[in-house]
């Protein structure tokens, strides 16, 4: 535990990946909790780990929030080696960096860790078993990270969206825009969970570190679900989005199975995952999914 985060002073925060989804939320959110070092990919490259190395030596922070990751899931499936350099090696490498300097690690993971074939909720502690490479890399990166014995923070997300970048409710927008009826899959289940929802979140999560001592990172360190409240399948993400949306005609949404829609990796049928831990350590609980979609849409 660095000395900046005990004794008041401001802290340094090393925020990766910030033009990304969950990247660009955080660097709003974080302010105020410390001085922000927010880098793109051109200054810190999770798949150079030298300079993922060099970086944090340079900016020598007491904090290291991480949302950079490989998120390319049907293409990792050929890719492997640079999904697992980014999602699995680089996380260690910070870890280990964390680890030297005293400082702590917030990561972001994935309900990918698990092979969906649960019926009820998923606890954090229930077996993982990756059906894709991508989900692999991840929990690649969530062992790298427990083995290096940082203080550290997991956070596993799923079916992240926003206004901005790659992601289920843009391409549903513009697909909803051009044709009059869309095929979605509505046999998988999870929680849609907006990035402003992952960053908030953290932020709280990061104000309650504040001042905390070496004992308590060693109870509190570990990983935890933080996904919206609720859940609905792809279909039935598809439409909300649509009865939310201002388009003048909206498509007629078509339920299909996942086996009709077959990708290159694949997706767990199950990604509901249990928010309670969340709530019995820091006392938070996320919006429910449908509210969460209505203040993004309403942005």
């Amino acid at each position: 535990m660095s000395d900046a985060m005990s004794n008041g002073e401001q802290q340094t925060i090393l925020l990766t990946g910030v033009n990304g989804q969950v990247g660009f939320e955080l660097a709003r959110s974080l302010q105020g909790l410390g001085k922000v070092v927010a880098l793109d990919r051109a200054r810190l490259d999770l798949g150079d780990l030298d300079q993922v190395r060099r970086v944090v030596r340079d900016v020598k922070p007491s904090l290291i929030v991480n949302p950079a990751a490989y998120t390319a899931v049907d293409k990792a499936e050929s890719d492997i080696e640079v999904a697992m350099r980014a999602n699995g090696e680089a996380p260690g490498v910070l870890a280990e960096e964390a680890k030297r300097l005293g400082a702590a690690l917030i990561h972001y993971s994935t309900d990918y860790v698990f092979d969906g074939t649960k019926e009820g909720v998923y606890v954090e502690d229930d077996a993982v078993n990756p059906q894709n490479v991508y989900g692999k890399s991840k929990l690649a990166g969530e062992q790298a990270i427990a083995a290096s014995g940082c203080d550290h923070l997991i956070f596993r997300t799923s079916w992240v969206y926003g206004t901005r970048g790659k992601n289920f409710l843009l391409t549903m927008l513009r697909l909803g825009a051009e044709r009059e009826e869309l095929s979605v899959v509505a046999d998988q289940f999870g929680a849609p969970t907006w990035a402003n929802t992952i960053a908030a979140l953290t932020a709280n999560v990061l104000a309650q570190t504040r001042g905390k001592d070496q004992e308590w990172w060693n109870r509190t360190s570990g990983v935890y679900h933080l996904t919206a409240s609720g859940s609905t399948s792809w279909h039935g993400f598809a439409e909300a989005i649509f009865g939310l949306s201002d388009l003048p005609k909206k498509p007629n949404v078509k339920p299909i199975p996942a086996s009709a829609y077959p990708t290159p990796a694949a997706r767990p049928a199950n990604s509901r995952m249990s928010g309670a831990k969340l709530r019995d350590v820091f006392g938070l609980e996320a919006p429910d999914w449908r509210d969460a979609l209505a203040l993004c849409m309403a942005r």
